[in-house]
């Protein structure tokens, strides 16, 4: 993949558009192309920190697992697609992975080691603050996903779920303005990301596509009425 194709996929991105241009070409420059079979991980939870990912195409999973006696238990906490980025809370604290990334089918992806990292904002402190931005947007989310689980019911959670889906999760440059109408995502998996049963999930999601808002089809859900979706999610 050519470095002009790989600038024009993660440049859909709010925070990469968003860096200064010496940063940008940095990145590029000593970036590598990765890609990933179907299952396979990027990293486990407890892996030493190895760099930043950027997402060319398909999809990962952010995984956290448990187990209890015979009892394994996983929850994906979240999906994502290009042209989002993610393995940066290492970045700042040195500690290890704290959960799994796995392919969800066919990834490619723009993997920026640790020490080329290093150098960088050894080189250039100011851009710790572009990082920081980084990470400071999934904050919000991760705020934002506490917030609903404690206070709505389960019908408002899933339906911001799928708005968010539809938005990027707000990374990408054009989240305001443009939405992806199909979402590929199963509903075990969502069942999985909300933490609630499949039954729940189908039960919901048929309500949804009976009034019109959606339609389900085989491991993607096509949504009809955005605006809605949005007045069920009790969004603006």
């Amino acid at each position: 993949m050519q470095i002009h194709n790989i600038h024009q996929i993660l440049a859909r991105g709010r925070w990469f558009a968003n860096l200064p241009g010496n940063l940008q070409q940095a990145l590029l420059k000593h970036g590598t192309v990765r890609q990933f079979r179907s299952g396979e991980r990027l990293f486990s939870r407890g892996d030493c920190t190895d760099g930043i990912y950027g997402m060319l195409n398909g999809t990962v999973q952010i995984v956290g697992a448990n187990k209890h006696g015979a009892d394994d238990r996983h929850v994906i906490l979240t999906l994502i697609d290009s042209p989002d980025w993610f393995g940066e809370i290492c970045l700042f604290d040195r500690q290890p992975r704290t959960h799994d990334a796995l392919a969800d089918g066919p990834v490619t992806v723009f993997h920026v080691r640790q020490n080329l990292l290093d150098q960088l904002t050894a080189e250039n402190p100011l851009f710790w603050r572009e990082f920081g931005l980084l990470l400071t947007q999934k904050v919000r989310l991760i705020f934002g996903a506490i917030e609903d689980a404690a206070l709505l019911p389960t019908h408002m959670r899933l339906a911001r779920r799928l708005l968010q889906m539809a938005e990027g999760y707000g990374i990408r440059s054009d989240s305001n303005t443009v939405s992806a109408r199909t979402l590929h995502v199963s509903q075990e998996k969502l069942s999985a990301m909300l933490s609630i049963s499949r039954q729940t999930v189908n039960q919901m999601l048929k309500e949804l596509e009976h009034e019109g808002l959606l339609q389900l089809g085989r491991g993607n859900i096509e949504i009809l009425d955005l605006e809605r979706l949005k007045q069920k999610a009790q969004l603006s």
